[in-house]
């Protein structure tokens, strides 16, 4: 699996499972002199977690983080059930997620850490500054949203009721998602604004962690609907600064619900971008793009006020 130059992978244990994560070393990002070193990598941390989908990995940040590798200590996890992590083969649940996020980041001494995520893991991470706001710094989230907000259930989608059917669901994945084709067609059809933006590694890189050992677990609790839950009856809740950034050309979230949904806690989310033209990852479609937005909101982020 692709990891950049100058990261290494370790792992720590949570509650779920034992967790992978790629960090920057220091000595390759230091820009001092010869004679400096020796020093430490930067304290602050900036975390990002990756989205859900059949071969999501860390690896869907991986054009983006290294931008940030010299101002921080980069943490960017594959999540339980993802990548190189331990694949348990139990059916996930919405608190699962939000716990192994909490447990990612007190196992690493994060705290108060700026987060960045994307897809329902940002609406997973939306509840757990909600839990813990002590160990949030500010959020930048990508499309984040629990899949049931305002009368729009995907887990009633045709799609969804298909996968639930016993045999029929393993089948759909061996066949139709941990393939390279069911890969790429993913991609091209639901994930990018523009089919000419997957070029072969990102399909290499989702399929190799797509045919991983009991893989299929997790990522069929995604597909059935085992992990939506409505966020708009907890954002309000929310404390930590945050903005948001959403793809235009989004499939089942669109943007007017991320308007939503920011508009009912202005307070803690003061920043609403939406980008044209891009769809559920923009990450991977304009990195560029994406990694000067983070840079913009970092700061922007830290003058807001938390949320009373």
């Amino acid at each position: 699996m692709f990891i950049p130059p100058g990261f290494s992978q370790k792992s720590v244990v949570t509650h779920l499972g034992r967790m992978v994560y790629y960090t920057n070393d220091g000595e390759f990002w230091n820009t001092n002199s010869i004679a400096q070193q020796n020093e430490r990598i930067p304290s602050n941390k900036l975390i990002f977690l990756h989205a859900f989908g059949g071969g999501s990995s860390a690896y869907e940040w991986s054009k983006v983080y290294p931008a940030f590798a010299t101002e921080y200590q980069v943490l960017a996890p594959d999540l339980v059930g993802w990548g190189r992590s331990e694949h348990p083969a139990i059916n996930y649940q919405v608190d699962d997620y939000v716990a192994s996020i909490i447990d990612f980041i007190e196992q690493t001494h994060s705290q108060q850490s700026t987060v960045v995520a994307s897809g329902l893991t940002a609406a997973f991470t939306i509840r757990a500054a909600i839990t813990r706001p002590d160990l949030f710094k500010s959020l930048i989230l990508v499309t984040p949203a629990g899949l049931k907000e305002f009368g729009e259930d995907y887990s009633t989608s045709f799609f969804a009721s298909i996968v639930k059917v016993p045999f029929v669901d393993r089948l759909l994945y061996t066949t139709g998602i941990a393939t390279s084709q069911g890969i790429r067609t993913f991609l091209e059809q639901r994930q990018f604004a523009r089919a000419e933006r997957v070029y072969p590694e990102i399909v290499d890189a989702y399929l190799e962690s797509a045919q991983q050992p009991n893989a299929e677990y997790a990522a069929l609790s995604f597909v059935r609907g085992d992990l939506a839950f409505d966020l708009s009856q907890y954002i309000t809740q929310l404390s930590v600064p945050t903005a948001i950034i959403w793809g235009q050309k989004t499939e089942f979230t669109k943007p007017e619900l991320g308007r939503r949904l920011a508009a009912m806690n202005p307070q803690a989310i003061s920043i609403f971008q939406q980008l044209d033209d891009v769809g559920l990852t923009p990450q991977l479609e304009l990195p560029g793009v994406t990694v000067g937005l983070i840079r913009k909101f970092i700061p922007m982020l830290e003058r807001q006020p938390v949320a009373v």
